[in-house]
């Protein structure tokens, strides 16, 4: 698959040159004439490398690197600047360019400069997925209880085979650790596992994000996009909170089980696919199809191996030790003690939000906890600032004459980016919601993410 670039200029001549000695070289090239045009295509599909001039109409260089950097951190941005304005150069890469160009620039130096930022690209890639990996068995599971125990070796009896595998639990259980468990245990291990949750995903864009779609598909869609279930080709894909998929989306899903094909969006031929999928969900789907939001042929081929994971506060056995691990993974490998007293409130507690729960309660206690001791003072404490934090009703007003969900949505982002003092990552976990869930919106509202008026 080639790789794909995103250049913008103002100057149509220039940005043509470009182009073609990108495509020359085997690149997909994508063109803007602004940085309003760039920042659409962008913002619609992130591309891992941008080539944009300084000085354009509508939005500059300068904003169109602070907006991709906004949106994706990861990308990587090269700045063409005219000769003499080094200034500018050296001011966009203090903002976070890759490299700068000069304008005209040699050929081979041109090429030579996108063939150096494509490397960087492949090697953060390559690093991602060792972290990714290293963070899987980081987050293995943790099983003690004779009711998980059962569970896991069921899982494990059906790795090997190809059967699609339904997970429900509630939400924070465990549901995707287990999903990895199996990708592992199975043939496919050293295929890819593609994890989708479809309550995080925006609706109107999901169908793009599992299917993909081809170049001139759509208003936007500059070029091709390969879903997640071609991501996946050869390995496992994970569905997490099946049932919130559309009805449309359910009957794209069914024929991708029923006829091992995918229909990309724009494209008039399906795409033969090879994956294993295991759907999760924490509603009951059984009573979905009854009531008719879930349709029962395709509840039928998702439940072919059923797995149920217990709630937390019923795997009582497993608090501890879990306590330990997720103590000792955050606690930089210090092996930390839980005074008695703390067990028996651990133990005792609801866990609303299981193991996902716990972590957090963990990982809290390794930053603020003076010494690597986990007492029940310090889980009252954490207890009572946790009521403290919790939003009032009266947060977020209603007219009496009615309002926009769209506004209602605008206003409560902004009120928990004040909260948590405009910083994203905490305000992403305090409203609960994926990271690049919260940019998107931010992006979507043009919401200022640093308060100021």
């Amino acid at each position: 698959m080639k790789e794909r670039i995103l250049v913008v200029d103002d100057d149509a001549s220039f940005l043509e040159v470009m182009a073609f000695s990108l495509e020359e070289e085997g690149f997909e090239v994508v063109t803007a004439r602004d940085g309003r045009e760039a920042l659409e295509i962008f913002t619609a599909d992130p591309l891992p490398v941008v080539i944009t001039d300084l000085k354009m109409p509508r939005l500059d260089g300068m904003g169109l690197l602070e907006r991709v950097h906004k949106l994706e951190p990861e990308a990587l941005v090269v700045v063409i600047t005219a000769f003499g304005d080094m200034e500018m150069a050296v001011k966009a890469m203090k903002a976070g360019a890759f490299d700068f160009l000069p304008k005209p620039c040699e050929r081979d130096h041109f090429k030579l400069t996108v063939r150096r930022a494509f490397e960087h690209v492949r090697l953060k890639r390559e690093v991602a997925e060792l972290k990714d990996r290293a963070g899987s068995e980081s987050k293995r599971l943790v099983v003690h209880s004779r009711a998980m125990e059962k569970v896991v070796a069921l899982a494990d009896r059906v790795a090997a085979s190809e059967a699609t595998v339904l997970i429900e639990g509630e939400s924070g259980a465990g549901k995707e650790l287990l999903a990895r468990r199996i990708h592992r245990r199975s043939g496919r291990r050293d295929k890819p596992f593609v994890a989708v949750n479809g309550g995080a995903i925006p609706k109107d864009l999901l169908e793009d994000e599992l299917f993909g779609h081809v170049k001139g598909a759509f208003t936007g869609a500059t070029g091709d996009r390969k879903g997640r279930f071609m991501q996946a080709d050869g390995g496992t894909i994970f569905l997490d909170e099946i049932a919130e998929l559309s009805p449309g989306l359910q009957t794209r899903l069914l024929r991708v089980l029923q006829e091992r094909v995918v229909d990309v969006v724009g494209k008039d031929e399906p795409l033969p696919v090879d994956v294993r999928v295991i759907a999760a969900t924490h509603a009951d789907l059984q009573k979905a199809v009854r009531e008719g939001g879930f349709r029962q042929d395709l509840f039928f081929r998702l439940n072919v191996v059923p797995l149920t994971i217990p709630p937390l506060r019923e795997r009582i056995d497993d608090i501890l030790p879990l306590a330990k691990h997720f103590l000792k993974q955050h606690g930089g490998g210090r092996e930390w003690k839980i005074t008695p007293e703390a067990a028996a409130r651990l133990e005792a507690m609801p866990w609303p939000g299981n193991v996902r729960e716990l972590e957090n309660l963990c990982q809290r206690a390794t930053l603020l906890c003076d010494e690597a001791v986990l007492s029940e003072a310090y889980l009252q404490s954490s207890s009572d600032t946790e009521r403290g934090a919790q939003v009032s009703p009266a947060s977020v007003s209603l007219p009496k004459e009615g309002a926009s969900l769209i506004e209602i949505e605008r206003k409560i982002i902004e009120t928990a980016l004040r909260m948590n003092d405009y910083n994203r990552t905490r305000t992403a976990k305090f409203l609960r919601i994926p990271r690049h869930v919260l940019l998107y919106r931010i992006e979507k509202y043009e919401i200022d993410p640093k308060g100021n008026a």
